[in-house]
């Protein structure tokens, strides 16, 4: 037990500490290669979020993260490029489906502990009278 459990903690430790290490390396290989325009300069949005169609969702990297992007002009290099990007009636319908999970389990632990409270209170009840039958 106690070896599993050194060999679980040092493979997480060696997770946690050496992974910065490990994508600094990659990163510096991809930024030699091709930085998107929008992240070393400043850029203006031409076309505000908006959802990917299934076949861009295929093509474009950009849609894959998030399934929306928008679309940005870079004022120095004046490349036009796309940006992934978080759509306001994405995030607030994962919200409210969040609330609405929250709320369904809450009524639903709620109703266990009512039913477990007066399962209780009826073995309580029974043992007091089996005392009193027996005096």
């Amino acid at each position: 037990m106690l070896v599993s459990c050194v060999i679980l903690w040092s493979c997480l430790c060696t997770r946690v500490f050496c992974a910065p290490a490990l994508s600094k390396e990659s990163t510096s290989i991809r930024e030699a290669t091709s930085t998107p325009c929008w992240q070393v300069e400043e850029f203006v949005v031409s076309i505000e979020c908006f959802q990917c169609s299934a076949f861009h969702k295929n093509l474009w990297q950009e849609c894959r993260s998030t399934g929306y992007v928008e679309k940005v002009n870079c004022t120095i290099s004046n490349k036009t490029e796309y940006k992934s990007c978080r759509s306001t009636q994405m995030e607030e319908h994962l919200y409210w489906k969040f609330e609405g999970t929250m709320m369904g389990l809450t009524l639903f632990f709620a109703c266990l502990v009512v039913l477990r409270q007066r399962a209780l209170d009826r073995l309580a009840s029974e043992k007091v009278r089996k005392q009193i039958e027996s005096l």
